[in-house]
C-alpha cells in the first residue's frame, strides 16, 4: 500500500465467541498485511475489540441458542439486523466480512447484496454434510467464501461463488501448545494413573443424551482398569449441569470448565470419549487417541438418514476419508460397544500409535501452506478480493 494511500476500511460481524476468536486473529493478520493501514467497524466481542473495533452493540445479544432462547429475542435480533445494515450503508466500507453465525450473517448479506463493495464470509456452510442446496443459495448474495477445510471450495465454485481454502484456526490456537504433563502436575495426577477425558458436548440436549451412556461406560471401564481417573471437560453454558450430573460418579473425577485449561486437560488424558463435533479435531491436534459416541433423539435420527450425506460424523474421519477415530452413533452409542474400544486404546500401544500417526496427517491437511497461518491466508485473500472487486 502506498505511503499516503487512504487506509482500508473493513466492516466485520461476528455473532458468537468462536467467531469473535476468528475475527480477532483475522484483524491482527489484516493489520500486519497492511502495515497498520486499515480501520475496522462492526460487531464483535472481546477479541475483536482488543484489536481496535468499537462494537456497534454487545455481541452477546446475538449469541443465543435453542428455540426457547431465540423466540423471545427475535424482535431485538431483527432490530439489530436493521441497525447493522443501516450502519454499513452509512459508513460505506471497502468490504463487509461476516464470520460464521449464518442465521444472522446471511440475512445481513442478503440485504447488502446490491452494495458496491464485496461481501465476504468466513466459515463455509457444511453443505458437504447436509442440505447441499445451500451452496447455490449463498452464491446468490456472497462475493467470496473463505473455507476451513480443503474439500469445501469445490462445492461453491461449481455454483459460481469464488471460494478459498484458508485453513483451520485450530492450528494457530492454544491447542498446539497444550501441555498435558503440566496439567497432571497442577492437579496432582501421577503419571502412572490411567486418565480418561470425557467430553459430553456443549449443548444441553447433548449433555442430557450422553451423560447416562458415558456414566455407564465409565463404571464398566473402571471395573476393567486399575487406577482409572476421569477428567470431564465442559463449557460455561452447561458446566453446572455437568458438575451436578457427575458429582456421584464412582471414580475420581476432575471437572474442567476453564478455557485456559481445556486443551491441557485433553492432552493430559491417555484416551478420550467424546461427542462428535469440533472436539474431534481438537483431540487430533493435541494428539489424544479417542472414541466418538453420539446420540440424537429418534426423530432427528430418522430425518438425518434422509438429509445427511457425509459418510462419517467425525471431522478427522471426513478429512482422511476413513474411520481412523472409531465412531458409534445413535443406537450404537452404548456402553457395551464403547468399553471394548476404549480398552483397546488403553491397553494396546499400537492402536494408540495408529491414531496419533493418522492425526498428524489430518492436522497437516488443515494448513494452508508452509510458513502461512490460516489468518494470514484469509487476510491475503480478503485484500486480493478488495483489490480486484468491480
Amino acid at each position: 500500500m502506498a505511503k499516503n494511500a487512504k487506509p482500508l476500511f473493513v466492516y466485520m460481524i461476528a455473532g458468537e465467541p468462536s467467531g469473535d476468536a476468528l475475527g480477532g486473529r483475522l484483524m491482527s493478520a489484516l493489520i500486519d498485511e497492511t502495515n497498520g493501514a486499515i480501520k475496522f467497524a462492526g460487531v464483535g466481542g472481546a477479541d475483536m475489540i482488543n484489536q481496535g473495533m468499537d462494537s456497534l452493540f454487545p455481541m452477546s445479544e446475538l449469541s443465543v441458542m435453542g428455540i426457547a432462547e431465540i423466540v423471545p429475542k427475535i424482535p431485538n435480533l431483527l432490530r439489530r439486523m436493521s441497525e447493522v445494515v443501516s450502519d454499513v450503508n452509512r459508513l460505506k466500507p471497502d468490504a463487509v466480512i461476516t464470520i460464521d453465525a449464518p442465521d444472522f450473517s446471511f440475512r445481513v448479506a442478503k440485504r447488502l447484496k446490491s452494495a458496491d463493495f464485496p461481501l465476504i464470509h468466513l466459515v463455509a456452510p457444511t453443505v458437504w454434510a447436509w442440505r447441499p442446496g445451500r451452496a447455490a443459495k449463498v452464491a446468490q448474495f456472497l462475493d467470496h467464501l473463505l473455507c476451513l477445510f480443503p474439500f469445501e471450495p469445490q462445492y461453491f465454485e461449481k455454483e459460481g461463488l469464488a471460494a478459498t481454502f484458508v485453513g483451520h484456526s485450530l492450528i494457530e490456537s492454544a491447542a498446539c501448545r497444550a501441555d498435558g504433563r503440566a496439567f497432571r502436575q497442577r492437579h496432582k495426577i501421577p503419571a502412572d494413573i490411567s486418565l480418561l477425558a470425557v467430553l459430553p458436548g456443549s449443548r444441553m440436549g447433548e449433555i442430557t443424551r450422553h451423560l447416562p451412556v458415558f456414566r455407564d461406560t465409565v463404571e464398566r471401564l473402571g471395573q476393567r482398569l486399575a487406577n482409572l481417573q476421569i477428567v470431564a471437560v465442559t463449557t460455561g453454558q452447561v458446566a453446572n449441569r455437568v458438575r451436578s450430573e457427575i458429582s456421584d460418579w464412582p471414580l475420581p473425577t476432575h471437572i474442567i470448565d476453564r478455557n485456559d485449561e481445556k486443551y491441557d486437560a485433553m492432552a493430559a488424558a491417555d484416551v478420550a470419549l467424546a461427542a462428535s463435533g469440533t472436539v474431534a479435531l481438537e483431540l487430533a491436534v493435541v494428539g489424544t487417541p479417542s472414541v466418538i459416541g453420539y446420540r440424537v433423539n429418534p426423530l432427528t435420527a430418522m430425518i438425518g438418514k434422509w438429509l445427511v450425506t457425509a459418510r462419517f460424523a467425525s471431522l478427522v474421519n471426513i478429512l482422511l476419508e476413513k474411520p481412523v477415530m472409531p465412531e458409534f452413533l445413535v443406537d450404537r452409542c452404548r456402553a457395551d460397544i464403547l468399553v471394548p474400544e476404549l480398552l483397546q486404546l488403553f491397553n494396546q500401544p499400537d492402536a494408540r500409535r495408529a491414531q496419533t500417526d493418522a492425526f498428524k496427517r489430518a492436522v497437516s491437511l488443515l494448513s494452508p501452506g508452509p510458513d502461512l497461518s490460516p489468518s494470514q491466508k484469509a487476510a491475503q485473500s480478503i485484500l486480493r478480493t478488495i483489490a480486484t472487486y468491480k
